[in-house]
């Protein structure tokens, strides 16, 4: 029996182990990682209470964050621009800033409808919001 809990806790000290090297790797390392990862946390917030009036405040409130976040990033630079080709990394920063501040018209909808009480758009804007991401991922993102 005391075998069993010696291996049982030695398997679980490693497990913890690993589990929080793993976490450790899912941290974004550079300035614009930081700002995408809060501006997805809050998008994530959102979608799970967008459809109810009664969370508007709080709704409001994660929209501020993907706001003030998505300006910030438009100062950075995607990591993803040091493979891009010399000659082409301007147009590939100037599309990423266009990428950015189409989000940025998108929130300011979003928050628009919150305000008055159209959850209804509100969700479809949050599911554009959640399309635009995607693409912008793909061609963005390392």
């Amino acid at each position: 029996m005391t075998l069993r809990i010696r291996h049982f806790g030695t398997a679980l000290a490693i497990a913890l182990s690993l589990a929080t090297t793993v976490q450790a790797q899912d941290e974004p390392k550079t300035p614009l990682g930081k700002k995408m990862a809060a501006m997805n946390t809050a998008m994530k917030a959102v979608g799970r209470q967008i459809d109810d009036p009664s969370k508007n405040a709080s709704t409001l409130e994660q929209i501020a964050i993907i706001e003030t976040n998505a300006k910030a990033s438009l100062t950075l630079e995607p990591e993803k621009k040091e493979k891009v080709p010399a000659a082409e990394q301007a147009k590939f920063v100037s599309d990423y800033q266009a990428g950015i501040k189409k989000l940025l018209v998108v929130v300011d909808k979003m928050k628009a409808a919150v305000k008055a009480g159209n959850n209804a758009e509100a969700s479809k804007l949050l599911d554009e919001m959640k399309g635009n991401q995607r693409e912008g991922h793909k061609e963005f993102r390392l």
